[in-house]
Order: structure tokens, then sequence, then C-alpha cells
């Protein structure tokens, strides 16, 4: 969520964009400008993959639509958090208002595209002043595709990430931006919802997991760092190991989206660079598949060697944990078939959620949880007796139903006591013996597309 980046990584995919731009048309699309009121490492808007909104949202531009999940100005985030709220309320089995949906939905532009936000959705779309924007197309397309009912917005969007694909395979955060590995995991998780396989989406005979795997540090890095991947190759080219990014690359090689299931269970297996005969190292990265088992043991072996978490990288907070990009890992790797090693890191979520101030009411973070617990095979309303779903329902609209069949009351809850527990054990039985039967067989069918 799947979807992050440094203050320093804006900066420079700012600048990269501005260079590498097409320059051979004067119809050029414009390249993205960093929003000035970030206030973190954190995913904005689409800005890097996989997000959480990182802004200060102590004064909203505007009050925000009834339809709106969160309360802060949707400016930058807007279509990312609807989607994502979307998307952790089908987890949980609920059914979303309408009028959320059509929210989402009339954000598309005209071409297919999708933007940050659209304050007056009855004026077209301005690429040369609002490019179309990546990351919010994919989770958008993710969102729609899963709530359903809106075929014909999400193949409009495919067809302009078609059109928008870069030639080594990839997606920059805008069109003609320079590939980088949290746009390409949110388009390729946009594809696998849609029923679409992501490596038959090549340009130029390139895949989205060549781009992928381009950015992926081989047997020339330090051990260390072997395996993992970076963001976007620095100015000479240099590959920097990315904790983020290779979460990213890890949900997008195990070709999913957001909305993971469990992959089947396997070993970690980090990058192997044994000498050959010819006493050269042998990169074994292989496939995007493949590719993407390194990154997860490099992913393993991070979240280990920090107790359980990820740390921000946010100028100023040296070693102070990452809670979404955490929460990103534990998607990437049970997607990866590392359930294991995910719940590890879940349960040093569920831990800590006290103090995680966004865990509380920002609705694309409570999201990232809900859909990491998904992930891992848990219930996605629940975590460690703390009421996820009702935290979730409480920053916007409510949904048509609940996963009891029951229409939300809506309104911060208190956590569960042990009656709660034993509350929560009864639905999740009646679900598994009722309604739950048909939700799954729903699900199935969606992946099955």
């Amino acid at each position: 969520m799947f979807l992050r980046r440094s203050i320093e990584a804006v900066a420079s995919a700012t600048a990269l964009c501005a260079l590498t731009a097409p320059t051979a048309s004067a119809a050029a699309p414009p390249t993205y400008t960093a929003p000035p009121a970030y206030t973190s490492a954190r995913h904005i808007s689409g800005a890097a993959a996989h997000g959480h909104p990182v802004y200060d949202h102590a004064k909203p531009a505007k009050e925000p639509p009834g339809a709106l999940y969160g309360k802060g100005d949707p400016k930058y985030d807007g279509v990312w958090r609807q989607s994502l709220a979307l998307l952790a309320l089908d987890a949980a089995g609920a059914e979303p208002a309408r009028k959320a949906v059509d929210w989402l939905a009339r954000q598309q532009c005209d071409d297919g595209s999708f933007t940050a936000y659209r304050a007056d959705t009855g004026k077209p779309c301005d690429a040369k002043k609002t490019p179309g924007d990546t990351n919010a197309t994919g989770a958008a397309v993710q969102a729609l595709a899963a709530t359903g009912g809106q075929e014909k917005a999400v193949r409009k969007a495919l067809a302009w990430l078609d059109a928008v694909q870069n030639k080594d395979g990839g997606w920059g955060y805008n069109p003609g931006g320079p590939s980088d590995a949290n746009s390409v995991s949110v388009v390729v998780g946009a594809y696998a919802a849609a029923g679409k396989k992501p490596e038959k989406a090549a340009r130029d005979g390139k895949s989205p997991y060549d781009a992928l795997t381009s950015l992926q540090l081989g047997c020339d890095a330090k051990k260390s760092s072997r395996g993992a991947f970076a963001y976007q190759p620095g100015k000479d080219g240099e590959l920097a190991a990315n904790d983020d990014a290779t979460a990213a690359a890890v949900l997008a090689g195990a070709g999913s989206g957001l909305r993971a299931e469990a992959g089947p269970d396997r070993p970690l297996k980090p990058l192997s660079c044994d000498k050959g005969a010819d006493g050269e190292e042998a990169s074994e990265r292989g496939d995007g598949g493949e590719a993407a088992q390194a990154g997860a043991a490099y992913l393993a072996s991070v979240l280990d060697g920090h107790g359980g978490h990820l740390l921000a990288a946010t100028p100023g907070a040296k070693g102070a944990p990452d809670y979404a990009n955490t929460a990103d890992a534990v998607i990437a790797l049970a997607a990866a078939g590392h359930r294991a090693e995910a719940r590890k890191s879940l349960d040093w979520l569920a831990a800590r959620l006290g103090s995680w101030d966004k865990a509380q009411s920002d609705p694309a973070a409570i999201a990232g949880v809900m859909l990491a617990v998904h992930a891992t095979g848990g219930d996605a309303a629940t975590l460690k007796g703390t009421k996820l779903l009702d935290r979730l329902v409480a920053t916007g609209p409510k949904p048509a139903r609940m996963p009891d069949g029951e229409q939300a009351t809506g309104g911060m809850t208190k956590e569960d006591d042990g009656s709660g527990v034993l509350r929560w054990s009864l639905l999740g039985a009646g679900l598994a013996a009722g309604a739950g039967v048909g939700f799954l067989i729903s699900a199935r069918r969606k992946r099955e597309r």
C-alpha cells in the first residue's frame, strides 16, 4: 500500500522527469511537480506508489465531499485513499456505499486516467496543468475492479496505462517520466485485479518485469543489499537499496495487487551469487517471480534485523519505525509465499498500533493494516482486538452492508473486551457457514476474471 518514497526521492524523481521527458514531439506530456506540503517519507497520492498520505491536513483547502473517506484535504491523495478504503472494505467482506464507489469513478478523466484529485469533476481534465497519474490510476483500477459494476471505467483506465507505458516496459509517476519500481508495482496490480496477465503488457518487447529486474541489485552489490530493489537509478546509473521499492517490487513479482492473497508457502531464497565454472559470480535473478523471491529474502532480513519493522527514511526521523511501509512489507511477503515472516511483522504492528497516530483515523493507514491482515489469511476487520473496520467506517460513508449483513452504524468504538472477542469469533463462524460462503465464491470469481 502500497507505496511511498523519501522527500529526496520525490525531488529526484521530479528532476529526472524533467530531464528525461520526451522532446521529439511538441505535445510531449508535462512532468510531475512535487506538491509542497508533504511532511514525511510516505506516498504522496501516487508520487510514490503504495502509499499512505503524509501531508499536513490541519488546514484543508476545502471540506472534502461527503462520499470521500478521511477528513483531510484531498488535494494530493483523494483518489489514493479512497481506493485503499474501498479495497479494505471489500477485503473485510463489507459492501461499500454506492456513493463512495461513484465518487471514485467520477474522478476519472475523459482519456481514462486519474489524477490525485479533481475538485470539480464537471470540468474537463487539463493534462498540461495536471497530467494523468499512473499511481492514482492503478489504485483506482484495483478498487473499481474489486467492487464491481465499473467495467467501462476499468477498460478506459487500462487503455490509458497501455498508451503511456515506457519503452523499458515500466511506468513513471507521470507519462514521460522514467520508470520507478513503485509505479510499476501499482500498475501491475491494476492489470492483475482486472484479470489480465501483467507480463503480457509489453512495449517494444519489454514487459513490466523487465523494468523491475533492471532495478534489482545483483552480485556486484554488497552482500547485505543483494536482491533489494532501487526506486530508480541514481544520476550515474547506480542502484541503491530501497526498502519501500523492494516491497513494491516483491508484490508485483508475485503478480498481485494491494488486495493480495497469501501465496503458496515457500522457503526464503536469497539471491544466489555462486561462482560458476569460469570463476565468475552468476546472479540468479531470473524472471519477475525469481527476482521477487530474492527481494523477499532481502526484505525479511531487513525486517528481522530491526525487530520486525522497517525504519523511516524521513530526514530527522533516523531510527524511527516506519509503520506504513512495514504494513506494505507484510502484504508483499505474504503474497510471495512467506506468511510466517509476514505474520511476525504483523504482530509487531498489532502491538504498536496505539503508538501510530495515523492508525486512529487516517483511512489509508487503517486500510493498509487491514490489507496486511487479509494478505496473511486473517480477518481484515480486526487485529488483535482492534476493530479496524469500525475505525475505517468512522472516517467516511457508511457501507451498504457490513460483514454480518447489517448496515454500518458508524462512529468510533472502543477496543474489544473479552465479550467482544467472543462476539467476533461467533460472527466469523456464522460467516463461514452462511453469507461468507457466497463472499468467498464472489472473491474467487473476481480473481479468476
